[in-house]
């Protein structure tokens, strides 16, 4: 299978936040924004396998910055790297008001998701991750070790099977 190029699935999905999306405070709820982030990681992630894809986990969403009613966010999602049937992918999230002031990133996560055949559902193989730039490339490096402790946390594997994540303890 041929590997991708991150920058052939990359996704960017823009909202606006509106009275519906908030809490009492005014500031965006974090299950809206989690909801958007797998949304635009999905899409992200379906295109890199030209498959659909089911979200598997997320990693450590945090919420950095209060994102305001009327602000418009923007969620970059790229693919960091493919295993065999399963994809992680990086989405990154930004605000500003309507007319692009007061600019700053309020959080990022990484998603993982997986191929899947449309007829069976069935887990399929994916095509490897091409990493081209400085970012690309260290984000790749680190994927092996997130995915160990994924599956480390999630009792799907032993600390003996987490090769990579032996040299941090």
């Amino acid at each position: 299978m041929e590997a991708k190029r991150v920058m052939d699935s990359s996704t960017v999905m823009t909202e606006m936040i509106m009275p519906n999306d908030t809490n009492p405070l005014g500031n965006l709820m974090g299950g809206n924004l989690m909801r958007w982030m797998d949304i635009a990681g999905g899409i992200c992630a379906s295109r890199h396998c030209n498959s659909y894809t089911v979200t598997v986990s997320v990693d450590n969403v945090s919420f950095d910055k209060p994102i305001h009613i009327g602000d418009v966010i923007t969620l970059q999602a790229n693919v960091t790297r493919a295993f065999r049937t399963s994809i992680e992918v990086f989405v990154e999230v930004f605000a500003a008001d309507m007319c692009n002031k007061n600019a700053r990133k309020c959080n990022d996560a990484y998603l993982t998701f997986v191929a899947v055949d449309e007829k069976t559902h069935k887990p399929i193989t994916v095509p490897p991750v091409l990493a081209l730039t400085g970012e690309e490339q260290k984000r790749y490096d680190s994927a092996l070790r997130r995915r160990e402790l994924r599956l480390l946390l999630g009792g799907r594997i032993r600390i003996e099977e987490a090769k990579s994540l032996k040299e941090l303890f």
